[in-house]
């Protein structure tokens, strides 16, 4: 029997695959997208209907009423989001992603929510979903369009939601929605699989759960799979005591999971025309009694009729008795983040998001390393789609992409330059770990292989050979003085340059000395520390791995009309890479460049034990050799005189296994590290200091359990110094 609402949620019964999939069906983390028919219902309307089912997505009845009645109402969201204390988080986790709808629901009620209640102001919202057959963008687009049509109050958000929805790539992808303090996590994968890969066994004292349950998988006789006994164990692992759930289906295998794994059920009035659905509450799991089964106590989602919403109806007042979820008393209420490179940067800007004061410290200036070139390629390294979901750099480029495509928006209301300039690039796949062939598995928008003709059309190359190559359209130049800038402009983050000599940790606080600009001995005390000194981490922490250090310089001269006319148009990746940039507005700041005159860079030469960073001529060389070996139309084009090249210098850190490091350090609570970013500190930071702050506070991390680890600062592979 086909649900009353949107459907094809989450199902493991495979749909017609799309482009390469049936050669990729064997790997459980390639996506197959799932199929949309559509046909006219009985009103004469056009619907989405599910490919693999023949079942509409939704019904002639008011599918958005419906979720708000099923899973709103009853997991009591209005109340209970009411009543949130500052700071603190409410976790939503759902079973089915489909068309979004019940996302999209929660959402306009949270906006709503916030808009009465101004005590909401640093509330924060964390959904995550899960979706093993997920709609694609274009079909999405269509079945949304319909209920901007239906319910106006949801076009604004439908647009956020497209606009930042995802390519269909396995693994956990977060969207950011920060004027919302929403978090939204969707996981593309198996559900019992993704559900395995939240992690909850916390490095603080925080440890996360999940509030509230939607479970709306298609029907138990449709799809037993997704309420298998290894979904309800993640329930119970993911939840604990108050803990609520709400589904449309009363069947008998669904009651009685829900009542092994710990949860008292309740049946109680469907919407419309169905009888009954069931709300369920997790007991106490130490002291289960009968009173887990079905019973006529009291229902734990009553409460007046009228707090369901419409449009522009009132929400019911809080119960001032409520207590709140998650207390907040013991979140750090000072972070201190020591090292300004784009790891200190991102992390401080991740804490000050989640509310948290942070004083930023540096012993010179904020990217006075590694981090500060004039501009940084935002590209991937590429993965065989069947690791894509346990692969960091994918999933970090890609939440990257949408971070700072976010931060361009708030840098043109500051009257700042953009964070990112949209260029697309061209690998030419020189040193890469994928072929054309696997290129084609992914979905074009994040990444696909031109034609010859193409390909020079695109890059403005004449002679060399492009049939081989893996074109990047999401991919562009990030600023790191623009990023910088907007970053520093948050309230919450304050600089100050300090050479921190000494850390302490104590029971209630940790404490660090050092000399601030003035040579003066200070000391700044705060609930906890990160540190993000690259190969200096070690210096200030011995438990931090001692990294191996790489001096890479950066190349740049400015062009002359004529070569203008004739150098790449987009960034190229080989076995170094080139772009072609315009200096803008406070460059000049970091590096020397003329603002507003062309550029073009090119590099990094790579030399391992050398800490140095004084610009040397035989680098500028290796750089230019390097690219003229690669693209041998660019010999006569690129200076031979090199004199006038300017440079820039900075000291790569790297681990033995190539992971960064990201954690708390052993027999620590209160000391972190977040390092060794190697060359892919811009893509890579932004999802790391997401996973940090998720661990420092006690939410659940945009990367599994199994990432985590690989991450760790205490791993295995760094017990063993480097020789």
């Amino acid at each position: 029997m086909s649900k009353s609402m949107f459907e094809s949620k989450d199902t493991n019964t495979s749909s017609t695959p799309s482009k390469n999939t049936q050669s990729l069906s064997i790997h459980s983390s390639s996506i197959t997208p799932a199929k949309i028919d559509w046909q006219m219902d009985d009103t004469g309307n056009k619907v989405p209907v599910s490919g693999e089912f023949g079942d509409v997505y939704f019904s002639n009845a008011d599918g958005l009423a419906e979720s708000r009645h099923v899973f709103l109402a009853h997991n009591q969201l209005p109340e209970r989001l009411t009543n949130l204390a500052p700071n603190q988080c409410f976790t939503i986790a759902e079973l089915g992603f489909g068309t979004g709808l019940n996302f999209l629901a929660t959402w306009q009620l949270w906006r709503q929510l916030r808009d009465i209640h101004p005590r909401l102001a640093t509330a924060k919202l964390h959904f995550i979903t899960t979706e093993k057959f997920p709609i694609p963008l274009t079909d999405l687009t269509q079945i949304l369009a319909l209920w901007g049509q239906r319910a106006p109050e949801l076009t604004t958000l439908i647009e956020l939601l497209l606009a930042a929805y995802p390519p269909l790539i396995a693994g956990c992808h977060r969207l950011s929605f920060f004027d919302d303090n929403l978090t939204f996590d969707i996981w593309l994968g198996d559900a019992a699989e993704s559900l395995a890969k939240l992690a909850n066994n916390s490095s603080s004292s925080h440890v996360p759960y999940v509030d509230a349950w939607f479970l709306d998988g298609f029907a138990p006789s449709c799809n037993s799979t997704l309420w298998a006994d290894s979904i309800f164990a993640q329930m119970q692992r993911l939840s604990r005591p108050n803990t609520t759930a709400a589904t449309y289906s009363c069947a008998g295998i669904v009651k009685r999971a829900l009542q092994d794994c710990g949860f008292q059920i309740k049946k109680v009035k469907g919407f419309g025309r169905k009888n009954e659905m069931l709300t369920a509450i997790m007991l106490d799991t130490i002291n289960l009694t009968d009173n887990s089964k079905d019973t006529n106590s009291k229902d734990i989602t009553s409460y007046n009729k009228d707090i369901i919403f419409y449009n522009n109806a009132s929400i019911a007042a809080p119960d001032n008795d409520s207590q709140s979820t998650k207390p907040t008393d013991n979140l750090p209420a000072h972070s201190i983040v020591i090292g300004a490179g784009v790891s200190g940067l991102l992390t401080a800007w991740s804490l000050a998001n989640r509310g948290i004061p942070v004083t930023l410290l540096d012993k010179s200036a904020p990217l006075a390393g590694a981090s500060g070139n004039p501009r940084a390629l935002l590209a991937p390294k590429m993965t065989p789609i069947h690791h894509v979901d346990e692969h960091l750099h994918t999933i970090g480029y890609l939440y990257s992409s949408r971070l700072y495509r976010c931060l361009n928006v708030d840098a043109e209301k500051s009257g700042l330059v953009p964070i990112l300039e949209p260029t697309g690039a061209l690998d030419l796949l020189m040193k890469a770990n994928i072929g054309t062939e696997q290129i084609a598995d992914y979905p074009d928008e994040m990444a696909t292989t031109l034609s010859h003709e193409q390909a020079q059309t695109v890059s403005g190359l004449k002679t060399q050979d492009l049939s081989e190559n893996l074109y990047l359209p999401q991919s562009g130049l990030v600023n790191p003085q623009a990023l910088k800038d907007t970053i520093l402009m948050h309230p919450l983050i304050h600089f100050q340059q300090v050479d921190v000599k000494s850390i302490s940790e104590t029971e209630e606080s940790v404490c660090i000395e050092g000399n601030n600009q003035d040579k003066q001995t200070i000391s700044i005390s705060a609930d906890n520390v990160v540190i993000c000194a690259a190969f200096e981490s070690h210096q200030l922490d011995k438990r931090i791995f001692d990294c191996r250090k790489i001096r890479g310089q950066l190349s740049w001269f400015t062009p002359t009309t004529e070569q203008l006319t004739i150098l790449p148009k987009i960034p190229l990746k080989y076995s170094g890479y080139c772009a072609l940039f315009t200096a803008q507005t406070g460059d000049a700041q970091l590096n020397d460049v003329v603002e507003q005159q062309s550029q073009f860079l090119l590099g990094a030469s790579f030399i391992r034990n050398d800490t140095d960073i004084d610009i040397r001529t035989e680098e500028h060389q290796i750089s230019r050799d390097k690219l003229v070996t690669a693209i041998p139309e660019m010999y006569s084009i690129i200076p031979t005189d090199i004199s006038l090249w300017q440079g820039r210098a900075g000291i790569r850190t790297q681990t033995p296994d190539y992971h960064p490091i990201v954690g708390a350090l052993a027999d620590s609570k209160r000391t972190w590290v977040m390092s060794a970013m190697g060359a892919k500190g811009y893509a890579i930071a932004p999802i790391c200091a997401e996973a940090l702050t998720d661990m420092m506070l006690g939410a659940f991390p945009p990367l599994s359990t199994a990432m985590l680890a690989r991450l760790s600062p205490n791993r295995t592979r760094l017990q063993t110094p480097l020789t």
